[in-house]
């Protein structure tokens, strides 16, 4: 029970922090690190980096990214609540709910 409270305080105030950047960023862009990580490469390099390689395959769009980036955390959170849930399970198999 304790461990539940300590993760809902954790969700709350990070929930709480998040609307309050929100509210007062307004107009601001979401971007990724990869945007930031270009123009920096770019400053120290002056413009003259070439990169390794060429991506085997963009998507077509930015929302289709952004779909593909979603699909893959919930891939990811299924994944880790499924370790945490089996962990959980097999700690308390055999003993009395309180």
């Amino acid at each position: 029970m304790k461990g539940e409270i300590i993760a809902g305080t954790v969700i709350v105030i990070f929930a709480a922090l998040f609307l309050y950047v929100a509210a007062t960023n307004t107009g601001a862009e979401w971007g990724g690190a990869d945007g930031e990580a270009e123009v920096v490469v770019e400053e120290l390099t002056g413009g003259t980096y070439e990169p390794w390689f060429e991506p085997i395959w963009e998507p077509p769009s930015g929302e289709i990214e952004s779909l593909l980036f979603s699909l893959q955390a919930a891939i990811g959170a299924i994944v880790i609540g499924y370790f945490f849930g089996y962990y959980r399970g097999k700690q308390s198999k055999g003993q009395p709910e309180e």
